[in-house]
């Protein structure tokens, strides 16, 4: 591999880099845990509405909030499953 190609290669290695950064920040944002949450709360909302549950509008909190709670305690868990549960493989 010549001297280009290798300049080339670490470019692209650089590149690839900053993409995977931007894509890990944005999965571990409050943005994007914002952006479900809401989206979660709109969909259960018309699902309940559209069943006719009474006050769709409070109703749906409940499940919204446990949807919340659990993407929360998933980075918890998944550093726990690394830490005791991947290394041993």
């Amino acid at each position: 591999m010549g001297k280009i190609d290798a300049e080339k290669e670490i470019k692209r290695i650089k590149e690839r880099n900053k993409r995977v950064e931007a894509d890990k920040a944005w999965e571990t944002s409050k943005t994007r845990k914002a952006v479900i949450a809401v989206l979660t709360y709109l969909v259960i909302v018309l699902f309940m509405y559209s069943f006719g549950i009474e006050m769709p509008w409070v109703n749906a909190i409940v499940p919204t909030m446990g949807f919340v709670i659990s993407t929360l305690t998933i980075g918890a868990l998944k550093g726990f499953w690394i830490k005791r549960i991947y290394k041993r493989n």
